[in-house]
């Protein structure tokens, strides 16, 4: 009877559900060897350090990137304006096909900019919650929980900002300028360098040259407004604030 009993124990324990209450498995033999890495107890550890630089790398990787693009649409500009005022029998609109190639331009290196700040934003990060605290102890923390945020921010990496914002960057910084040069260029070329009067000197084909005209103002405008628009910047410490060294004397 009690061996049919220790059976009937034994059958009661491969039932479902009976390894309900049993504890999970534990981990794998050094699946969290990164546990207490980090601790504050140790300070800026070498794991730390190399995360740091390895990041730094990646960030000025991609802020090459965004300057090669530039630099690709400044030699495009430079080739055309160049063949456009060469000879009065090139047409104009190739000037206006710039303008569409320096927006791809713009459109590339928007992407890349969302990539960059990806990263620079993970740089900010620890500059601002490790090293500076470390030179300054005085110095508090902007973020309680950034140790939590960067963590889920390596689990599972995203974008921080808008292609609009995005744009509106580089639109800001260096492509607006260019733009600018490039259809008052056209205008230029249109008025001054034309046999024709303008309107007329900017007809392209049957389109006529007050609609072509007012096609360019509209794109300027349009520029324009996604530039300098009321916005809340989410880019990871853009330098927009200027600290001048009388100011900071008058400080001290």
């Amino acid at each position: 009877m009690s061996s049919d009993g220790e059976r009937d124990d034994g059958a009661d324990d491969e039932r479902p559900g009976a390894d309900s209450t049993s504890e999970p498995p534990p981990d794998p033999p050094d699946a969290r060897v990164g546990t207490g890495l980090l601790d504050a107890d140790m300070g800026p550890s070498s794991a730390l350090a190399h995360l740091y630089r390895g990041e730094l790398h990646r960030m000025t990787l991609w802020r090459e990137r965004l300057d090669r693009t530039t630099n690709w649409a400044v030699l495009l500009m430079a080739a055309l304006l160049t063949w456009a005022f060469s000879n009065a029998t090139n047409p104009h609109y190739v000037i206006l096909v710039g303008n569409a190639a320096v927006g791809l331009f713009l459109s590339i290196e928007a992407r890349r900019y969302r990539a960059y700040d990806s990263w620079r934003s993970r740089v900010r990060s620890l500059q601002r919650n490790v090293w500076a605290p470390g030179l300054d102890p005085s110095l508090s923390l902007g973020d309680a929980r950034w140790r939590q945020h960067l963590a889920a921010d390596y689990v599972q990496p995203t974008l921080k900002i808008t292609t609009e914002e995005a744009i509106a960057h580089r639109l800001r910084r260096v492509y607006l300028p260019l733009f600018a040069i490039l259809n008052g260029a056209w205008l230029l070329r249109v008025t001054a360098f034309a046999a024709e009067t303008w309107p007329a000197s900017a007809r392209v084909g049957a389109v006529d040259g007050s609609v072509v005209t007012g096609v360019v103002a509209l794109v300027m405008l349009g520029a324009l407004v996604v530039s300098i628009r009321p916005r809340t910047w989410h880019a990871s410490d853009e330098l927009r604030e200027e600290d001048l060294r009388r100011d900071r004397a008058r400080r001290s």
